[in-house]
């Protein structure tokens, strides 16, 4: 068994790939190293630093300097560098990512395939969270209630109001990031990529706007399997 893991800001990305592709599934954070340790482990990477009670093995781990894109500034988190990288390898021209988890980040990379800066706001889950600890009367609600709610244009209910806003707001954020690039460049991207666990919930609304999308939910993923 040869798997992949991405350790994100609040779950664990693994994909294993097979003779269909890669088989990707998403978990909480471990706190310690499995049983039978990690020597199925092909290669990992982390956004953030790692407990060294994990024991993950330092030689698999792939840092920001193995992943070829130009100019990339050292304090660029690796989940950005590996989704910017492999949507410009696919795309052959200059692309903006949207990676839709924990936080939303885009990335833009250019023609020649070099790091064009980014914007990165509170992402889908962490707007919800927030809501809910910094109000007197505003519930904690995540962003996979979203799924087993038909959300009206105007709620009338809190939860769905809550729910409502933070999807558009955060599609809102996509999408003027798009029409910026659009405005302010001669090179303009010629897609938009869209990643992360809160990707197909935001599609949907951003194709209704026209923007010119491909879905990846899995793009670090992908990248890190190409790159190992």
């Amino acid at each position: 068994m040869t798997q992949l893991l991405l350790v994100g800001n609040s779950r664990w990305h693994w994909a294993e790939p097979g003779p269909t592709g890669l088989r990707c599934w998403h978990e909480p954070p471990r706190q310690a190293a499995p049983p039978q340790g990690w020597q199925g482990l092909r290669a990992w990477a982390a956004v953030g630093a790692v407990s060294p009670q994990l024991g993950l093995p330092p030689q698999r781990c792939l840092d920001l300097t193995q992943v070829p894109l130009l100019d990339l500034p050292a304090w660029l988190g690796i989940d950005r560098a590996l989704a910017g990288w492999w949507a410009w390898s696919q795309q052959g021209q200059a692309v903006l990512v949207a990676d839709a988890g924990t936080a939303l980040s885009l990335t833009l990379v250019d023609q020649a395939g070099r790091f064009g800066g980014g914007r990165i706001s509170a992402g889908l889950a962490l707007q919800l969270r927030s809501l809910g600890q910094a109000t007197a009367q505003l519930p904690a609600l995540i962003s996979s209630d979203l799924s087993a709610m038909d959300l009206e244009p105007w709620p009338h209910q809190t939860q769905a109001a809550m729910l409502q806003g933070c999807l558009k707001a955060t599609a809102a954020a996509i999408a003027q990031g798009w029409r910026d690039r659009l405005a302010q460049s001669a090179e303009p991207p010629g897609r938009l990529w869209l990643t992360g666990g809160d990707g197909p919930l935001l599609a949907p609304l951003l194709r209704q706007q026209g923007l010119p999308l491909t879905l990846a939910p899995d793009l670090c993923l992908e990248a890190l399997a190409a790159l190992s």
